[in-house]
């Protein structure tokens, strides 16, 4: 049953509380909605007359404070406030108990409630004044639980941005590194995708990569198989070779999870004038020079984790321009919508896209890039992104990579 009060609104209130009264007394549900108009509170009244009923309610339709009485046909005490709490954890509640009852008050508040009424001592502006502080506090709670869940969640993207995100090990200078990495979600973990950079003997050697799924696990393999890959590149591995390597640690990692990863790998040879690509199942690399962006024609090979018996990854070496820059991705930059057309945006749209954006440092040109392809998805397509830039001007004699 449902009551509403007249549609004035008291005491400069402007909020309509909707009361749920779980109370098997039909004398004791009266009274109290006649307090209820007596406070001058704007409400909405739902009355149960037990605790099943008031929980079915509560499935269905939010309150914003909750009048239990302590003793119904199918729960009492303390038990009824813990299975309201369960069923409504945002919800306040003020517990309703007898004359001889105050220590049930306080237990219940104990068990959950913000407060607590005597039944036969409640006044109207008692009431008006309990259930504003009782909804008033249930939010504060509210506001600060997701608080503290924001800085839990801020502090563990902190963590796994410091695996997926290293700093470069680099040298040179000829080479300007831009990096960006945004989860898909608003306030969401970081996901499976990374990249890196590292400079040996000369050549700058780059990886972009994309574990399959999201959450922890894709987290905790992106960190793995980057990390592997540092050390490898490192090591003196290199190419294809390099990829066996990642696709072996990869089964090895996953355990019996169904995962696997996409990569693009480059090295950066500026001495020979060249870079050369690897790709396992990732999206090829765009070349941006002053003439316009394109995306760069290589051969492709199968992604980590789906047939290590089949692993062939080819590679591919172009000549660089004199001045130019390379920028690999991952698929949440093009897999997400074009406007409103229903389509993909797709590797043409993001070329077409970019060619449109205005000049500027790199940085700026990767953000705004970001902030168009988002802003045509309009959040329909929720994926992580990362995009590694790497933008080199004319050589100057002495310099390597």
């Amino acid at each position: 049953m449902t009551l509403t009060a007249p549609s004035y609104v008291a005491y400069g209130e402007e909020q309509v509380y909707r009361v749920l009264l779980v109370e098997d007394d039909d004398g004791d549900a009266l009274l109290v909605e006649e307090l209820l108009h007596d406070t001058g509170l704007p409400f909405e009244l739902t009355v149960a007359t037990t605790l099943a009923q008031a929980c079915a309610e509560l499935a269905t339709d939010a309150a914003d404070c909750i009048l239990l009485d302590l003793h119904l046909p199918d729960a009492s005490g303390t038990a009824a406030v813990a299975t309201v709490r369960a069923s409504a954890p945002h919800t306040a509640v003020v517990v309703l108990t007898g004359l001889s009852e105050r220590q049930a008050g306080t237990d219940a508040m104990s068990a959950g409630a913000q407060d607590y009424l005597v039944k036969g001592k409640v006044e109207p502006d008692l009431l008006r004044r309990t259930v504003r502080y009782a909804v008033y506090r249930s939010r504060t709670e509210r506001a600060a639980v997701e608080a503290q869940a924001a800085r839990l969640q801020a502090q563990e993207n902190a963590r796994l941005e410091w695996g997926l995100l290293p700093q470069p090990i680099l040298q040179t200078r000829s080479v300007t590194i831009t990096t960006r990495y945004l989860p898909g979600r608003e306030q969401a973990l970081l996901g499976g995708d990374f990249l890196d950079v590292v400079e040996d003997n000369g050549q700058l050697h780059a990886i972009v990569g994309d574990v399959s799924g999201h959450g922890p696990d894709a987290a905790a393999l992106g960190v793995c198989l980057r990390i592997a890959w540092r050390s490898l590149v490192l090591g003196g591995h290199r190419g294809a070779e390099l990829l066996g390597l990642l696709d072996r640690i990869l089964g090895a990692e996953r355990r019996e999870q169904p995962l696997f990863a996409t990569c693009s790998l480059v090295t950066l040879d500026r001495a020979a004038g060249t870079a050369t690509l690897h790709l396992a199942g990732h999206d090829a690399p765009l070349l941006r020079t002053d003439q316009g962006t394109l995306e760069v024609a290589a051969a492709h090979g199968i992604a980590l984790g789906i047939a290590p018996e089949l692993g062939h990854w080819p590679p591919t070496v172009i000549p660089l321009p004199e001045s130019g820059a390379l920028i690999l991705y991952t698929d949440g930059l093009t897999e997400g919508h074009a406007g409103t057309t229903g389509n993909r945006l797709g590797v043409d749209g993001l070329l077409a896209l970019m060619d449109r954006l205005p000049p500027g440092d790199p940085g700026t040109h990767v953000d705004l890039l970001i902030k168009e392809t988002r802003a045509l998805n309009a959040g329909r397509h929720t994926d992580d992104l990362a995009v590694l830039r790497l933008d080199w001007g004319p050589l100057r004699h002495g310099h390597g990579a």
